[in-house]
């Protein structure tokens, strides 16, 4: 077993024993989130071909030298295919729709003047101007993703644009949740003296599912051997990777470590991070284990810096660890850490570049401050920070 690590060593451990080629594969109607199973062409132009980008009239660009006016002889909306534009005329057209053979330059309806049939061109005009040529987005061939790419929502309207609504994808990973605690209640249960709600559950649920991930929702455990036990049992068989919330301490009622270390093997604990430090990491048969602390603060930060780009590894994502980006303190950070630290942070712009604030409790049980972020500033190990200072940011919104 690994002892108190780095966080970029751990990363890199962790990821490194991810299990690749373990998920499925599967045709799927295109969402959000979904990973590629292999790489995507297109099949044909985008657009289909040359058409209008404006509202106005096609002409031939010879037939405008004179200055004179043109019978407009026909009319072409969106959607409608115009027949062969003949010389001497001009054609109605609007956006979108296809320019007409023979036809090869457009003029804005506000540069023209409309006398009954007849239309005369009021502003200069250039050849080929206001189309927008076949092919100019995309061409047939084209390589429009990678494997391994995660589909954003501009992807989506792009793969219509083609036409394509179904793909060969990663099918989801099951991930098994479970809480542990006596103390713990689920949200509308009554609470009694000592009792406290679970928030983990419904945090760590959410953030599986934005993934494209299933949960096997496993509840709470009770705090004994024998119940955790036959929950992490339970968890292997039913899931492809098993996550519990708490229990991962050296506790007398935290009963999670010492199980998976009965049952499978556990091969990382303790992480030089805060928050966040009692981390475990190991295997439940053929299942990777991740035991998650119980704060919720440092539950939503482990699951972000190690489960998530562990999961995306397991789909098949290719760059699955998040940016960090510069930016600069508004705060002071006086003592050098023995742990690399995340502070719950918000971004803002400035004159200067990105500016960051921290919230004032930076407690590992003070969702408020996840709640109120947009940011995590990182603190590395035996820094101490400024106001003005550079610091490294990671935006939560690449996260989700």
């Amino acid at each position: 077993m690994l002892g108190l690590r780095a966080v970029d060593d751990v990363l890199h451990y962790i990821l490194s024993d991810a299990p690749i080629g373990c998920v499925k594969s599967e045709v799927s109607a295109l969402y959000l989130g979904a990973v590629l199973d292999g790489d995507v062409f297109a099949e044909r132009d985008v657009p289909p071909a040359d058409n209008s980008a404006m509202d106005g009239f096609a002409f031939r660009y010879e037939d405008l030298l004179s200055g004179k006016s043109l019978p407009v002889s026909q009319r072409i909306p969106a959607g409608i295919v115009g027949e062969e534009l003949q010389e001497g005329t001009a054609a109605r057209i609007f956006t979108g729709a296809f320019i007409p053979p023979n036809a090869d330059t457009v003029v804005a309806q506000e540069d023209c003047e409309l006398s009954g049939n007849q239309v005369t061109v009021s502003a200069g005009v250039k050849r080929g101007q206001h189309i927008r040529p076949r092919g100019q987005d995309i061409s047939a061939g084209q390589l429009l993703f990678e494997a391994g790419h995660r589909l954003q929502a501009a992807d989506l309207g792009l793969l219509a644009s083609l036409g394509i609504s179904r793909l060969s994808v990663s099918a989801p990973i099951r991930v098994a949740l479970m809480s542990t605690g006596d103390e713990l209640r689920e949200p509308g249960e009554s609470l009694s003296a000592g009792q406290i709600y679970n928030s983990n559950r419904p945090m760590l649920a959410a953030m599986i599912r934005s993934l494209g991930c299933e949960v096997v929702d496993l509840g709470i455990i009770p705090d004994n051997a024998s119940a955790t036990k036959a929950a992490l049992l339970d968890a292997s068989t039913r899931a492809d990777v098993v996550i519990s919330s708490g229990g991962v301490s050296v506790g007398e009622e935290d009963h999670v470590k010492a199980q998976v270390e009965a049952l499978g093997e556990l091969q990382l604990w303790k992480l030089a991070i805060k928050p966040g430090k009692p981390l475990a990491y190991g295997r439940l048969g053929a299942a990777p284990f991740f035991g998650l602390p119980g704060n919720p603060v440092s539950s939503f930060v482990t699951f972000c810096l190690f489960v998530r780009p562990y999961l995306l590894k397991m789909l098949g994502v290719a760059n699955p660890v998040v940016a960090q980006w510069p930016a600069n303190a508004n705060f002071s950070w006086p003592k050098a850490g023995s742990r690399q630290e995340y502070l719950r942070a918000r971004v803002t712009p400035g004159v200067s570049g990105m500016q960051v604030d921290i919230h004032p409790q930076q407690s590992s049980g003070a969702l408020t401050s996840v709640s109120w972020c947009n940011a995590l500033a990182v603190i590395p190990v035996g820094v101490t920070l400024q106001r003005g200072d550079h610091v490294e940011v990671i935006f939560l919104r690449d996260l989700y």
